[in-house]
């Protein structure tokens, strides 16, 4: 997915700062859960999926540019209440930032942590990098 920079996005120090690659992360999920998901396979994950941790490894700075950064995002360890998304996010050919977040689908209405439900897992097996069992 590209995603735009903002020239709001820089620091004091001329690059984008280290807070705002978490909200790139946020558009590619979203970009992931609602915008390529069909009509047929919206589940539950886009209206009860809460953050448990995010991990970033900085490897390059990165200074505003009108071209867009390109994140692309996968799909790892599915387990009966949580899964992981990773990320790259390249500037230009330039492999700047990778990271990834646990997120676990939560059930609002009860106040806690619920199952993937099977339509889920086989929304995400789509995006998954490792093979189906």
């Amino acid at each position: 997915m590209q995603v735009p920079m903002r020239w709001s996005d820089m620091d004091a120090y001329g690059h984008v700062n280290n807070v705002v690659f978490l909200q790139y992360f946020e558009m590619a999920r979203v970009d992931l859960f609602f915008e390529r998901a069909s009509l047929e396979e919206r589940t539950g994950l886009r209206r009860g999926t809460v953050v448990a941790s995010h991990e970033i490894r900085y490897r390059l700075p990165v200074v505003y540019s009108a071209r867009p950064l390109d994140v692309h995002i996968w799909v790892s360890g599915v387990r009966a209440a949580a899964f992981t998304c990773h990320y790259e996010v390249f500037d230009g050919p330039r492999l700047a930032v990778t990271g990834s977040t646990l997120l676990v689908p939560y059930d609002f209405d009860l106040g806690r942590p619920r199952r993937i439900t099977p339509d889920e897992k086989e929304f995400l097996a789509r995006w998954t990098d490792e093979p189906s069992t």
